[in-house]
């Protein structure tokens, strides 16, 4: 039989319902959350994932501010505006888009959003955050993978899940998720020998190495779970994941589809740390955070 279908576009609106219905509690009582994306640079995709974001933060009743610079605008100029929106108490949640124009450091672009306004997840703090297993901002694609492998109601205890991928945004987080779940976790990479020994061992499967048909039937095994976070184009330039959907279907007990599986999730998920951050800083009478200290509050995940 083949397997049944995770759908990351049903499970996102589901949870848009509830993170809508969060907001407009806030928003009621005077503190409506609120989400700025800053773009600099006139990157196509860029734009696209933009224009995405800030519509679905009006979809559940946010208030975002979008702010487009010329790619020539100065890092110092950039690290200036993400200090003054650290201090704005309408924003809960700063998101600068990657990638940067090549003189402006992403590291210290990141590093200078105060934590508890890191609603992706990629400071240094927030991923230790994460190895302490400490409350904080989750990176939201391992974050929304986790969610739909929590739809299929696979209690992952004592499973084992191998992530393929060991990127900072998501393979190692991937990893560390997990192992909260109580998984046991094998990491592989590009680099790994005989991938499908390690793979056919597994119960769950998160594939994300940035590679077509990097996961094949023969190297899945019967009734496991599957997340393709790939995004790759095929022979025909199809959308296509790093499983080779076809083949695993018929083999895994459940699987993500590309698109329609972890995509639409990912600005969920973002979506989610922001109400989150807004459910704590007025809980909290948060005022202006010092950045990159640690020493302010930090919000924890729904």
């Amino acid at each position: 039989m083949p397997a049944q279908l995770i759908d990351g576009v049903l499970l996102s609106q589901q949870l848009r319902g509830e993170i809508a219905e969060r907001a407009a509690r806030l928003t009621a009582a005077g503190k409506q959350p609120g989400l700025a994306v800053i773009l600099v640079g006139e990157d196509p995709a860029s734009h696209v994932y933009v224009r995405n974001k800030v519509k679905a933060c009006g979809d559940v009743g946010f208030h975002s501010v979008l702010e487009k610079y010329e790619a020539d605008l100065s890092e110092a100029a950039l690290l200036e505006r993400i200090a003054a929106l650290n201090c704005d108490p309408a924003i809960h949640g700063i998101l600068v888009q990657m990638p940067l124009p090549k003189h402006i450091d992403p590291s210290k672009v990141i590093e200078a959003i105060a934590t508890s306004k890191d609603v992706d997840g990629y400071s240094v703090l927030s991923a230790g955050e994460l190895v302490a297993n400490l409350p904080g901002f989750r990176p939201c694609t391992p974050y929304g993978c986790m969610k739909l492998i929590e739809s299929t109601g696979v209690d992952l205890r004592g499973k084992h899940a191998v992530v393929i991928g060991r990127s900072n945004t998501v393979g190692k987080p991937m990893a560390l998720l997990l192992l909260q779940a109580n998984a046991t976790v094998t990491i592989c990479h590009s680099a790994t020998p005989d991938l499908g020994l390690y793979t056919r061992q597994a119960d769950v499967v998160v594939a994300a190495v940035g590679r077509r048909n990097t996961l094949k039937a023969d190297m899945v095994k019967p009734g496991a779970i599957v997340i393709d976070v790939g995004m790759n184009r095929d022979d025909a330039g199809k959308l296509c994941g790093d499983v080779d959907f076809a083949g695993v279907r018929e083999v895994a007990s459940h699987i993500t589809p590309v698109p329609g599986g972890v995509g639409p999730m990912t600005i969920t998920m973002l979506l989610m740390n922001t109400v989150e951050s807004a459910e704590r800083v007025h809980s909290s009478s948060q005022e202006c955070p010092s950045q990159a200290t640690g020493m302010e509050p930090k919000p924890g995940v729904a």
